[in-house]
C-alpha cells in the first residue's frame, strides 16, 4: 500500500467511539490502521473507510499482550510507512457489582485492556515516532469522564481511567523532547452501542435509577480529528466533551 502523508492508528476501532474516530480520521486524509479484538467488526470499519475512497488496514489485536501489540505496530510501519497519530481507545469494563464481590480475573481483564494496553501501544508508538523521518507524532488517550468521577460499582474501570491521566501526564513530559505531543480526551455519554442502557435508566450515586442524556458520537470524532490535526508545537493536553445535561459536575 502506498504511503499516505499522515498515518493514524486507532485501537478499539471495531465499534463505537473507535469506529467513529477511525472513519473521521480517514475522511480528514489519514491512512488508518485499525486494531481491535474482533476481526469481523474491524472488517466492517475497514469497508466503511475503503468504500469511501480512504486508506486503511485492519489487524485483530489484543492490546494487553505485548507480542500482539508489537505485531500491530510492525505491520503498520511495513504497510503504511510511518505513524503520526495514535488514538489509545480500546477498553472494557467489569460487571457493576460491589467491589468485594469482584473476581481477580475480572479486575485484571479491565487493567490489561484499559491501562496495560494503552501503555504497550504508547511504547511501540514512541519507538516508531522517535525513529522516523520526519521525527515525532501525537498520542491521544481516551480517559473518559471516569478519569474524574466514578459511577457506582465501577472500581476497576474508574481506577484504570484515573491511571490513564497519570500516564498521559508522564508521557507528555517524557516525550516532548522527541517531538511527540501527548494528550487525553475525556468523553461523557457519547451515543454508541455501549450507552444504549442509559436510555433505559442507569444507577445513580444516590441509589436511584435515571435516564441520562447522550450526545452524537460524531462530536467526539470531530474533537479527536482536531487534536490530531494540530502542529506538533501545539497540544491539547486535556479535553472533556460530554452530553451537556448528563450528571457529572456538582451533584448531578
Amino acid at each position: 500500500m502506498a504511503q499516505s502523508s499522515k498515518v493514524a492508528l486507532v485501537t478499539g476501532a471495531g465499534s463505537g467511539i473507535g469506529r467513529a474516530v477511525a472513519v473521521a480520521l480517514a475522511k480528514a486524509g489519514f491512512a488508518v490502521a485499525l486494531a481491535g479484538r474482533r476481526a469481523d467488526a474491524l472488517e466492517t470499519t475497514l469497508k466503511t473507510i475503503t468504500g469511501s475512497g480512504g486508506k486503511a488496514i485492519a489487524a485483530a489485536t489484543d492490546v494487553g499482550k505485548p507480542d500482539s501489540v508489537r505485531a500491530l505496530f510492525a505491520r503498520t510501519r511495513q504497510e503504511l510507512g510511518r505513524l503520526d497519530f495514535l488514538f489509545n481507545n480500546a477498553g472494557t469494563g467489569a460487571p457493576p457489582v460491589p467491589v468485594e464481590d469482584l473476581g481477580y480475573e475480572q479486575w485484571m481483564k479491565v487493567v490489561d485492556a484499559n491501562l496495560t494496553g494503552s501503555f504497550l501501544c504508547a511504547q511501540e508508538a514512541i519507538k516508531l515516532m522517535k525513529a522516523q523521518d520526519p521525527r515525532g507524532g501525537r498520542i491521544v488517550n481516551n480517559g473518559s469522564i471516569s478519569a474524574h468521577a466514578p459511577r457506582p460499582n465501577s472500581a476497576p474501570y474508574t481506577a484504570t481511567k484515573h491511571a490513564i491521566t497519570g500516564l498521559t501526564k508522564s508521557l507528555a513530559l517524557d516525550c516532548r523532547k522527541y517531538d511527540i505531543a501527548v494528550g487525553q480526551i475525556d468523553i461523557g455519554n457519547a451515543e454508541t452501542e455501549m450507552t444504549q442502557r442509559m436510555k433505559a435508566g442507569i444507577a445513580q450515586a444516590n441509589g436511584t435509577t435515571a435516564i441520562e442524556p447522550v450526545m452524537d458520537v460524531r462530536h467526539v470524532a470531530e474533537a479527536v480529528v482536531h487534536m490530531a490535526g494540530l502542529p506538533l508545537d501545539a497540544n491539547v493536553l486535556f479535553l472533556t466533551v460530554m452530553a451537556t445535561k448528563m450528571p457529572f459536575v456538582g451533584r448531578g
